[in-house]
């Protein structure tokens, strides 16, 4: 193996995290579709699709340096909302959340001078960027909205 044991472990970690952010925004976007607003659905569906992706590509990654993907259970996601702010702010927080596991990556890559997966996570540092500001765009649009009428415009928009 290519890389340590400490490093593909913390990576399966990050694996698992990308299917529940999956999983937790498929959620989301069955609550919002329940909700009948189609649009911000069909959103969420685009991001779980691109989490499944992020889980993919680290996969792979795991793969080439020779190590196993281990699989394991995942954690329940929220599946119910007070209303669009609730669910756009928990896509914050779990954008949040996941780049300072990111970071903890690029630390822990540093740190064991693992030069391979350095540089290799470095799409994710950027990635969160636009992730983090996508997350919060909309909770800025939806708190801007206020009322479920205006929500409803804002469906147009999205």
């Amino acid at each position: 193996m290519m890389i340590s044991q400490k490093m593909a472990a913390r990576l399966n970690k990050q694996v698992i995290h990308e299917h529940h952010n999956a999983w937790s925004y498929m959620a989301t976007g069955y609550w919002f579709e329940s909700s009948g607003l189609q649009v911000f659905a069909k959103f969420f569906f685009k991001q779980a699709n691109e989490e499944r992706e992020h889980a993919e590509k680290i996969s792979k990654y795991l793969i080439d340096q020779g190590a196993a993907v281990i699989l394991t259970e995942l954690d329940k996601p929220k599946t119910s909302f007070k209303n669009a702010l609730d669910a756009c702010e928990s896509f914050v927080q779990l954008e949040i959340k996941t780049t300072k596991m990111v970071d903890e990556i690029v630390d822990m890559a540093t740190k064991e001078a693992d030069h391979a997966t350095r540089v290799f996570i470095d799409w994710k540092v950027t990635e969160q960027v636009e992730e983090v500001a996508t997350a919060n765009q909309l909770l800025g649009m939806v708190k801007l909205a206020g009322s479920p009428g205006q929500i409803l415009m804002l469906e147009g928009r999205v």
